[in-house]
């Protein structure tokens, strides 16, 4: 019976030991991945790396030709489908260790398990409408200030008319 128990964590520790080596595979796969684009008239070639992030820009002597807005719009829209490239080898160095039926997009996006509602940011919260129905015209400010102690101070009495005389 002993050698039973043995054989079934020997069996364990093998499967627990070619799934790191298969995660450590597929964590080697990400880390090279990348999209390169470059736009329909040559001008731009944007690099990104497997989270999206802008790793390499090009551009042309002929780029600079251009109005500088419309070189900022084409940088945008050629690093964002060289984004869409990089997800998509993403997606693809994912799916095989994933279980059947996993979407891996839904996964990167970390939306797997999670339904529409769920994912729609919430709706900004509403402020109740300020009524100030004080009239501070009708405040007479002086004999507020004089009369009011201050929060948690001694009572002080307003100042009389008369001035006092000291010795």
């Amino acid at each position: 019976m002993t050698t039973d128990h043995r054989a079934q964590v020997d069996e364990l520790l093998a499967d627990y030991r070619r799934s790191r080596d298969q995660l450590a595979s597929v964590q080697r796969d990400l880390a090279k991945v990348s999209g390169a684009v470059t736009s329909p008239d040559g001008s731009v070639t944007a690099v990104v790396d497997a989270q999206g992030t802008l790793t390499d820009l090009e551009l042309a002597d002929h780029a600079y030709r251009m109005r500088p807005a419309q070189l900022a719009r084409l940088i945008l829209r050629t690093a964002a489908e060289a984004a869409v490239k990089a997800a998509e080898r993403t997606y693809q160095a994912l799916s095989p260790v994933l279980p059947a039926g996993t979407d891996p997009e839904a996964l990167v996006r970390g939306t797997a398990d999670l339904r529409p509602e769920e994912i729609r940011p919430p709706e900004p919260a509403r402020r109740p409408a300020v009524v100030d129905d004080e009239d501070f015209e009708q405040r007479d400010w002086l004999d507020v200030d004089a009369a009011t102690p201050a929060a948690g101070g001694p009572r002080v009495a307003a100042p009389s008319a008369t001035p006092r005389r000291t010795r």
